[in-house]
């Protein structure tokens, strides 16, 4: 939200009070993390005692809840009370120590320092290892109040979705760390736009805007520098960042309220920042190894019965395309009925049978559900006798016509509502239901009453969490760790715990792929580590072009499913040479699930994702800064889908001999190349000196990986390594290859 008019204006209607001065600063035992330190910041500076009448103060108090993280909190009117931020498993007490003078207070966490300078003009820097990272300076910290009239731009409004918006907050707190020469910020969540975020504004709010919009499904506020630190803004409502785009030396986040609470997490590179970053708000479990195979869904609005998805089945089987997951979409249901739960009986008069029959074809099956009860389910007089949906503050039930006629919103924070939404689940797990996709979770409204009292702003971005984790429990519950997995839409800080999610709405172009992996990109750098997309994209149609070239993207992706809105997404639909080419990457990813399924085995220990921004694993390579349209698949694996229907697409090798993994070419890095493939191939190049074990199978994703494992040496190595391998039934084992001796 920008408040200023330039540099030296505020806008109209904008009364802006900074903290001037570090007036006094004391040690305390009284945080939330034990040990830290209190400054009290005066909004002018104190010249006689004067001064200290008729003055707002600004509190910041500095603690750590765990070693290398720094927790910040700007307070005005403590007497609001903290409205409580996010579930931080990580959090701890005691990770900091103090060191007070005459001239500064230091605040010290492993190698992360935070220095307070005594007096005017307010200073408060960060460093690591005697390092600058960032700082806190002159008109950075302020308590910011608007006039009814006032003139400030905010992303979060929703006038199509006729919602009040917290832009008629009338009190903000806003902090402003500097951007050094060259230093580039990413993150933020799933967001379309470029890679990195200098010079955008992002306004943290969900919103079901698909993917060619500035909104987003997912909204994280945490960004990543490529400084050696990172930002968590720990609250769950409306934030709202200027990256550069306001204060083109700073970034400024604002939050509505008398607190503002953030954390700066160090590491040495980002993948260090990202692994402190998720121990301390969640890491990943393990997903099913069969969840890394081929989903085929029914798409949106197309006719299906038990014949037709039979059909698609036994076709793909007979042309030896791989499928592992089946998925029903919204119309397993009877239509204005969303969600009530019950198989439509006129399309699926035997949904059990049904059911085992697909299981005895080998598959898993996902059915689609979201959080709203339409009015004409059965399920929504029930809810309403029971007190289970959310309402508006005169004690009616909120309800709307957009998605479903009349729909109510469960709330989950009433346990009660929670678990009488998870007993209909239970029902359908009985039946043979293996996953489900959370869809939605986004419009949630602000003009309502919660039954456990929470702020409708702070609820709006964390209800989605509320959501997943109420399905995601009961999928432990019935299959136990490990075996469970979410499809999932929507989510905020910590929804990584809860995987997998896909990236939404696209249309059906080359375009909208771009822009679909730009969003995975950015949704990894946000600590997320499983992700998928709709493959030929979600609206429209897509030319067999965009459909065999997304295939080949999807398929390299952590997950893959096959997903459309009006028409069916089967490769035959399209033409011969797709077949072949889902033939070809469905074989591959089976043979190289030995390697995928160790890399988020890998992720439950580290937080560091599957689908890799160039920048983490290059870190100290100025050329991958950028880089939006490539990604490392694990650490070992280039992917540069290709945007174009002839197959032109250029792309960054870094330094060193880099190995086609289809064709075995050895190729020179160090700089960008450009190629030509076919619908057969793309860049897929393999790393110097790695050591790619090589499943025996093409048929199924969960195989024992151990059984006819092979490793791949590949040239640009020298000694030997040792790599693991975990099978799907939890056995690891180490292999040792001597890199002198290539197979490749």
């Amino acid at each position: 939200m920008k408040f200023t008019d330039g540099f030296w204006q505020l806008r109209p209607g904008v009364t802006a009070l900074y903290a001037q001065e570090a007036y006094d600063i004391f040690e305390t035992d009284m945080t939330s993390d034990g040990r830290g330190i209190v400054v009290t910041a005066p909004t002018k500076q104190i010249e006689h005692r004067g001064d200290t009448l008729n003055r707002p103060v600004l509190t910041t108090t500095l603690s750590s809840p765990m070693e290398g993280v720094i927790r910040v909190r700007i307070e005005h009117h403590k007497g609001h009370g903290w409205h409580g931020g996010f579930s931080l498993p990580g959090a701890g007490a005691g990770a900091g120590t103090t060191r007070l003078s005459n001239d500064e207070g230091v605040f010290s966490t492993g190698s992360l320092t935070a220095r307070i300078r005594s007096g005017a003009p307010w200073d408060l820097s960060f460093d690591m290892d005697g390092r600058r990272l960032t700082g806190s300076g002159a008109r950075s910290q302020a308590l910011v109040t608007l006039s009814p009239d006032a003139l400030v731009d905010s992303g979060i409004v929703e006038i199509r979705e006729n919602q009040p918006t917290t832009a008629s907050a009338r009190v903000f707190i806003h902090e402003q760390l500097e951007l050094g020469v060259g230093e580039l910020i990413y993150g933020l969540g799933e967001r379309f736009g470029p890679l990195v975020k200098n010079g955008q504004t992002v306004d943290i709010w969900n919103a079901d805007g698909g993917t060619s919009s500035e909104q987003a499904y997912k909204n994280v506020p945490f960004y990543l520098s490529n400084r050696g630190y990172g930002v968590l803004v720990n609250d769950p409502g409306h934030v709202s960042f200027e990256i550069g785009s306001e204060a083109v030396e700073r970034v400024k986040f604002s939050v509505p309220g008398e607190a503002l609470e953030y954390f700066l997490i160090a590491g040495a590179t980002p993948a260090a920042v990202l692994e402190r970053y998720t121990a301390l708000t969640g890491r990943p479990p393990v997903v099913p190894a069969w969840s890394y195979g081929l989903w085929l869904s029914t798409s949106f609005t197309t006719d299906y019965d038990e014949k037709t998805v039979s059909a698609f089945v036994d076709e793909m089987a007979s042309r030896e395309l791989p499928v592992s997951v089946f998925h029903f979409d919204c119309f397993w249901m009877r239509e204005f009925n969303w969600c009530d739960f019950e198989w439509d009986p006129r399309t699926f008069p035997d949904p059990e049978g049904m059911l085992a029959r697909l299981h005895e074809k080998d598959l898993r099956i996902s059915v689609w559900i979201n959080p709203y009860i339409g009015q004409r389910s059965s399920l929504f007089a029930e809810a309403v006798e029971a007190g289970h949906l959310v309402k508006r503050p005169d004690g009616s039930v909120w309800q709307w016509d957009l998605w479903q006629a009349g729909m109510g919103l469960v709330d989950f924070t009433n346990p009660d509502a929670t678990s009488w939404y998870q007993s209909k689940l239970r029902v359908l797990i009985a039946q043979g239901v293996d996953c489900f996709k959370t869809d939605f979770g986004e419009r949630i409204p602000v003009d309502v009453v919660w039954a456990d009292g929470s702020h409708p702003a702070q609820m709006h971005n964390l209800y989605t969490h509320l959501f997943n984790r109420a399905v995601h429990d009961v999928l432990v519950e019935a299959r136990g760790e490990g075996d469970a997995v979410l499809f999932a839409r929507s989510a905020t800080a910590g929804g990584q715990t809860m995987p997998v999610h896909w990236g939404g709405d696209s249309t059906s172009t080359f375009t909208s792929m771009a822009e679909t992996l730009r969003g995975g990109l950015s949704l990894a750098l946000s600590g997320f580590a499983h992700w998928s997309h709709d493959i030929g994209g979600f609206e429209g149609t897509p030319d067999p072009a965009v459909y065999k070239r997304w295939t080949a993207f999807g398929l390299l992706s952590s997950h893959s499913r096959f997903h459309g809105s009006r028409s069916y997404r089967v490769p035959w639909a399209f033409d011969d040479e797709a077949v072949e080419v889902t033939r070809i990457f469905t074989h591959l990813k089976m043979q190289l699930m030995p390697y995928l399924f160790q890399a988020g085995m890998d992720a439950t220990r580290s937080g560091i994702p599957l689908m890799r921004p160039m920048l983490l694993e290059f870190p100290d390579d100025p050329g991958v800064a950028h880089l939006d349209r490539q990604y490392m698949l694990g650490s070992e694996i280039l992917v540069a889908p290709v945007f174009s229907e002839s197959g032109e697409v250029e792309f960054y090798l870094p330094a060193g001999e880099w190995t086609h993994l289809l064709t075995g070419e050895h190729v020179t890095g160090g700089g960008w190349r450009r190629e030509t493939h076919g619908f057969d191939s793309l860049p897929l190049y393999v790393r110097p000196g790695a050591v790619i074990p090589w499943g025996a199978r093409t048929d199924r994703p969960d195989y024992d990986y151990h059984d006819e494992l092979k490793l791949r040496v590949f040239p640009g190595g020298t000694g030997s390594r040792t790599i693991t391998v975990t099978s799907p039934g939890g056995v690891a084992r180490t292999y040792t290859a001597d890199l002198e001796e290539t197979t490749e």
